[in-house]
């Protein structure tokens, strides 16, 4: 139990620097957009696609390795009868 509370309190600690970087993309999108045509493809939708992407792998991982540990509990459970 304590190192899972460090490992959370080491995973806080270490989230305020990543806050940082947000403004800059955020500029970085946004004069990106805004000197785009509107059918036009720019650098703002491909980095949101981009993090979308990302942002789907954890839940992925973690689908897939509940969807397994489901079967598994059903296997044992009908092998106990």
């Amino acid at each position: 139990m304590k190192k899972l509370i460090l490992f959370l309190a080491i995973m806080v600690v270490s989230s305020v620097a990543l806050v940082a970087q947000c403004p800059m993309c955020k500029a970085a999108l946004t004069s990106s957009r805004d000197h785009g045509k509107k059918n036009e493809q720019n650098v703002g939708n491909g980095i949101n696609k981009g993090i979308l992407f990302l942002l789907s792998a954890p839940y992925f991982l973690i689908g897939t390795a509940g969807f397994v540990y489901y079967k598994a509990q059903k296997k044992k459970k009908l092998a106990n009868g």
